[in-house]
């Protein structure tokens, strides 16, 4: 009799240490969100006769030509830590075969993504292994909030980056259902981005004595890209080179924010919340065939050990949508830096180390996209080029000037090119106006500007350039 009431306790203890149902959709709804395709993540009844499983969500991929379509859930309440035991076990409802992919970030390990097959029987548990990482992610290693599942991975293409259904089979539109996330879990960490100023924070709503320190912008702009002809480049953001027309450098379909700070006099992007961001230039799309090398400088305050950075280009083949793709994922293991040097990294890397994804033309770029686990991120110089360079007496550079500077009224900036747009941005890098033009002498209207100091990037046809501004 005592054996079995010490075996019933050991049960009883193990259970406390068992993975539990993080979701099961039946209380308040967690964050949703659907994302490169027009699918749905949306709560519902459970569709099986006679269901027993309550409310669940269906996932709907909704496009050809968009294998790579997800459906993103951010759990409210603990996380899951796959610290050890890696595997997260989630009821699927399908009616007919296919392998679903299921990956996880946003937390305090690296991105991951795994898959498991569905036999199309009804409902069954797939387990998710992220022990054994697929799609060229690493293993789960921390916790995560986030896991998103995407209906059109293919298996049987291996665990690389080729594991996506075809975009142009006859048909990719397939209705999953999930329930039920199951992993061991950890509370959250403690929030600090809430919306005040508390925990000691003076100025900003980040960090504090009980959380992470604030991110620190670099206080060294990032490195001079060299002189290139410009047939050579083609720039999406930099000073020295003419950028192509970006539609946005902060995309909806994503969950990070990027905003422009000045850094040392030199305009500079800050990625917060990573996680996923996107930058679009459908009205800049171009063709980058013949072109060799992809150049990015990143700065970050984030642990570099056992992290990715993880680029990939989106390839539209003339059409409306992403048809094909580019990705490359830098980690220890190839070009990102352990430990942090506390400087930029510069990424200089050859095209043809990137992985290509239904097999790229590279002849119609529209997006750039960046999954990363290392927190905030600055950048700058994000350029292709064909490796060549060129001398000073080469490159017809743009030169511009302010006058009167100082000005208690307006400022005129001139040139010796054509000036498309002037974008001023106060001392600590808030963008306060944007002027278009189409001029070679350009008014500054600054009624609104108390006096102070400003910073003044100037585009044009030949090139950019950043000058400084006083008002009194």
């Amino acid at each position: 009799m005592k054996k079995i009431t010490f075996l019933l306790t050991f049960l009883i203890s193990s259970a406390c240490i068992a993975q539990v149902v993080l979701e099961d959709f039946e209380g308040p709804a967690p964050t949703l969100g659907f994302s490169n395709g027009p699918g749905t993540a949306t709560i519902v009844p459970d569709p099986a006769v006679g269901g027993t499983n309550g409310n669940v969500l269906e996932i709907i991929t909704g496009a050809a030509s968009a294998p790579w379509q997800q459906a993103e859930l951010t759990l409210q309440n603990d996380w899951m830590d796959l610290t050890t035991n890696k595997i997260v076990s989630v009821d699927v409802y399908s009616t007919s075969a296919f392998d679903m992919l299921a990956r996880v970030e946003g937390g305090t390990g690296p991105i991951s993504a795994t898959d498991d097959s569905h036999t199309g029987s009804g409902w069954e548990t797939l387990s998710f292994d992220f022990s054994i990482p697929k799609d060229n992610q690493q293993p789960a290693n921390g916790s995560y909030p986030k896991i998103f599942f995407f209906n059109l991975w293919d298996s049987s293409a291996g665990g690389g980056a080729g594991g996506w259904a075809d975009p142009n089979g006859a048909s990719t539109v397939r209705t999953s259902y999930v329930d039920n996330i199951t992993a061991f879990s950890t509370p959250p960490p403690p929030t600090c981005n809430d919306g005040i100023q508390n925990q000691g924070e003076t100025g900003v709503d980040c960090g504090g004595p009980n959380c992470a320190a604030c991110p620190s912008p670099p206080t060294v702009a990032a490195p001079t890209p060299p002189n290139r002809p410009a047939a050579d480049v083609i720039s999406i953001f930099s000073d020295v080179y003419t950028d192509i027309v970006v539609d946005t450098f902060d995309t909806s379909w994503c969950g990070a924010t990027t905003s422009e700070i000045m850094v040392a006099s030199n305009p500079t992007k800050v990625i917060t919340g990573l996680g996923c961001e996107g930058v679009e230039f459908i009205t800049g799309r171009f063709d980058a065939t013949g072109f060799t090398t992809f150049h990015m400088d990143i700065y970050t305050n984030a642990d570099t050990f056992n992290k990715s950075f993880n680029i990939k280009f989106s390839d539209w083949n003339g059409g409306s949508s992403e048809v094909s793709a580019l990705e490359y994922s830098a980690t220890n293991a190839n070009i990102l830096p352990n430990p942090n040097p506390g400087t930029w990294i510069s990424l200089e890397i050859p095209l043809s180390s990137f992985n290509p994804i239904n097999s790229p033309s590279r002849a119609d770029l529209v997006q750039f996209i960046i999954t990363s686990d290392l927190g905030t991120v600055y950048y700058d110089n994000l350029y292709l080029h064909k490796n060549t360079t060129a001398s000073v007496d080469d490159v017809n550079a743009a030169v511009f000037t302010a006058y009167p500077n100082p000005t208690s009224n307006n400022w005129t900036i001139s040139g010796t090119t054509t000036i498309n747009s002037v974008a001023i941005f106060d001392i600590t890098g808030k963008q306060i106006t944007t002027v278009e033009a189409n001029d070679m002498d350009v008014v500054i209207n600054t009624t609104n500007m108390v006096a102070g100091m400003y910073f003044a990037r100037i585009e044009s046809a030949n090139g950019a350039q950043t000058i400084k501004l006083i008002k009194e």
